[in-house]
């Protein structure tokens, strides 16, 4: 079977940045997967994949437009000390939950004043080129309850 929209596609992957350091990787635990066609990868990756069936193997860089966009400067802003958390040492590199327009996103702090702190919520890989190296594990059709959450159910797959 090939990698389709509606398909569980189960792989196994290694994601490095330009300067080869490992990012993220499945390697050494479960592998990890999704429902081919309901954005649970980045676009570029799901695109590299259809079609694909188990056993194959690709290695395939992702440009920023196709994984998690560009960086925006205007997503950087001027906070209020006095609104964060009471109490926390504030380092530069901390990550924080906060409620944006479009929910919940997670905040990188990138600079602190005497008064106010300045937070990033760009995603942390955005701007960058993507490096996977992937074997496709595993492919099947998704399940109708799978299809009516939008997960994976089972290994490598959502937990309720």
């Amino acid at each position: 079977m090939q990698i389709k929209e509606n398909t569980v596609a189960t792989i196994e992957y290694t994601l490095t940045d330009d300067s080869g350091e490992v990012l993220d990787t499945s390697r050494g635990s479960e592998p990890l997967s999704y429902i081919h066609g309901v954005g649970g990868l980045v676009p570029g990756l799901e695109a590299e994949l259809e079609g694909k069936s188990a056993g194959d193997t690709l290695k395939v860089r992702i440009a920023p437009e196709d994984a998690y966009g560009e960086r925006d400067e205007d997503l950087v802003a001027r906070v209020p000390r006095s609104q964060m958390p009471g109490g926390a040492d504030l380092e530069v590199g901390m990550q924080f939950q906060a409620s944006g327009p479009d929910g919940g996103e997670v905040v990188t702090l990138v600079r602190v004043e005497d008064d106010a702190v300045w937070l990033d919520s760009n995603h942390p890989l955005a701007g960058m080129h993507l490096n996977f190296d992937v074997t496709v594990v595993s492919v099947r059709a998704a399940t109708r309850e799978e299809m009516q959450h939008g997960h994976v159910h089972g290994q490598g797959g959502h937990h309720h």
